[in-house]
């Protein structure tokens, strides 16, 4: 699976909205979904994963693993580790050039993440993210969006 070219570690950081998924067991019920990443001074990336179980109102949830990036070239293939001594594979192959969506992939295709950096995309972004999920060989019929309410007015 490719990666794209060339990730700019610097403009990459900082809070990423998860939009949709393939969730792994830790994500199942997932809501306001926040992925932040800041670079540490030896390279490797601090990372926080948050969000609320079950419902906006549900359990807050922090995991914090750790990305090493291992294509120095291009910034966009990374290992992340929740577990020592596991790098699980992280692959950024979509990012437009604004640096306001991506996506992150894996080689088995048995995970996958769209991004933003707001809580909610135009309904025609979604489908074209979506659309390069599947041309990349994603089974999309397993992908979930991912509630996002940032208002307050859920309930």
């Amino acid at each position: 699976m490719e990666t794209v070219p060339y990730v700019d570690l610097d403009r990459f950081m900082g809070d990423w909205y998860v939009i949709a998924n393939i969730p792994t067991f830790i994500e199942k019920g997932a809501h306001n979904a926040i992925e932040n990443y800041a670079l540490n001074d030896d390279g490797t990336i601090a990372t926080t994963f948050t969000f609320r179980d079950g419902s906006f109102d549900g359990e807050s949830k922090k995991y914090t693993p750790k990305g090493f990036v291992q294509n120095t070239e291009t910034n966009a293939l990374w290992g992340m580790r929740f577990i020592w001594p596991i790098k699980a594979d992280y692959r950024i192959v979509y990012l437009d050039e604004n640096y306001t969506q991506t996506v992150i992939g894996r080689q088995k295709r048995d995970y996958v993440w769209i991004m933003a950096r707001t809580p909610s995309i135009p309904a025609a972004d979604y489908q074209r993210l979506i659309d390069f999920v599947a041309s990349i060989g994603y089974d999309t019929s397993t992908i979930e969006k991912v509630p996002q309410d940032w208002d307050g007015d859920s309930g």
